[in-house]
């Protein structure tokens, strides 16, 4: 690792699938071991482990990570070597609050909530496959502020199944109203091997779809929600460290069932970049979690890897994390960056997209396949 690392934790088990969810999600049959599974864990961590890591940021990640009794969050990140001033994220499903004990999961160590809202409208939620109604968010909110947490997302689609621009808005502004630190506000996508892309629903026009995401990025500017990454919006300095870290290109452990990682070296003054993954079976990983698979990323994948993470950023970065985190120079892409520059797609001073360029984001990337 050449800086502090991020670490993603994957607890692979939900309640149900959402028919939109391409993510490694399993839903519950019969009890899952959950001690069986921290311990599987902390194996994996323990065959990963480098001596000079020191974790910036820890994301619990699924599935459903809120189904994951505090107890064994804390145990197990007792057992891991995290910066005091760490930025750890549990993601939360309103529909589990049941098992949820929002005092115990700050007391393990959970510092910050990312709430998977999706929508206010129960028609909506009922579409998209969800267990909760929009009451359970609402209430999984307030309770989460009453156990001391000052910093929260909030996760909404929008894109919908007949979803029209007021539908769209009407979400946001409820979204607005709980006065939550972070938003994150991105469209529906329908993505290979799910439900939905075996019976693709009617989906909004592309006009609209344009209507709505401008009437709904005015929205969040006038409530003063900074947009800093395509579909991340925050108040103040309450930026997603953690998700901050992937947009910049950065390394990052992966724990768990289906957890990818990135990490990078030098050899002989030059940069090597690797991915690795977990088995995706929580059976698989569980009566072997050492076992990690890695590949290292060819040097003529390192732009375009950046770029899908670093042009995400409506600030983009500098320079000199260009050519850190690729180990390439500005100059091996200067030709293509002008063209872009040229076109208003890309800023001259910085590697960063115009307000046109984010928009267009798919064409910009297509430049450096």
């Amino acid at each position: 690792m050449l800086e502090r690392p991020g670490l993603y934790i994957h607890y692979p088990w939900c309640v149900k699938k959402c028919p939109y969810c391409d993510f490694n999600s399993h839903p519950i049959k019969g009890d899952v071991d959950q001690e069986a599974y921290r311990l599987a864990l902390e194996a994996d961590w323990a065959a990963q482990s480098q001596t000079s890591d020191v974790f910036a940021s820890v994301f619990f990640g699924g599935g459903t990570p809120s189904l994951f009794h505090p107890k064994h969050i804390g145990g197990l990140l007792d057992k891991l070597p995290i910066a005091a001033d760490a930025e750890i994220t549990l993601e939360v499903n309103p529909g589990t609050q049941e098992y949820m004990e929002f005092s115990e999961y700050r007391s393990a160590g959970i510092n910050r909530l990312s709430v998977g809202a999706q929508s206010f409208d129960e028609h909506k939620l009922k579409r998209l496959g969800r267990i909760h109604q929009s009451t359970d968010t609402t209430t999984a909110f307030i309770e989460a502020r009453n156990a001391g947490f000052k910093n929260i997302n909030l996760d909404l689609m929008w894109g919908l199944p007949e979803q029209t621009v007021a539908d769209a808005l009407s979400d946001l502004q409820i979204a607005i109203d709980l006065q939550p630190e972070h938003i994150s506000w991105y469209q529906l996508t329908i993505e290979a091997k799910t439900e939905f892309a075996k019976r693709t629903p009617i989906l909004p026009m592309e006009q609209e779809i344009y209507d709505m995401e401008q009437a709904g990025l005015a929205l969040l500017t006038e409530a003063g929600f900074h947009r800093y990454e395509v579909s991340a919006f925050a108040k103040s300095d309450q930026l997603c460290k953690h998700n901050l870290n992937y947009w910049q290109f950065g390394d990052y452990v992966g724990l768990g069932a289906g957890a990818h990682g990135k990490h990078s070296t030098r050899q002989d003054q030059k940069l090597i970049a690797f991915r690795s993954s977990k088995p995706s079976q929580p059976r698989l990983y569980m009566a072997n979690p050492k076992i990690t698979e890695q590949q290292q990323v060819a040097a003529d994948d390192l732009i375009l890897e950046f770029m899908m993470n670093a042009l995400r950023l409506t600030d983009g970065v500098d320079w000199p994390i260009f050519e850190q985190r690729t180990g390439l120079t500005q100059a091996s892409i200067l030709p293509v960056w002008e063209n872009l520059v040229l076109r208003d797609l890309v800023r001259a001073d910085r590697c960063a997209p115009t307000i046109k360029g984010t928009r267009y984001l798919d064409s910009v990337l297509q430049q450096f396949v």
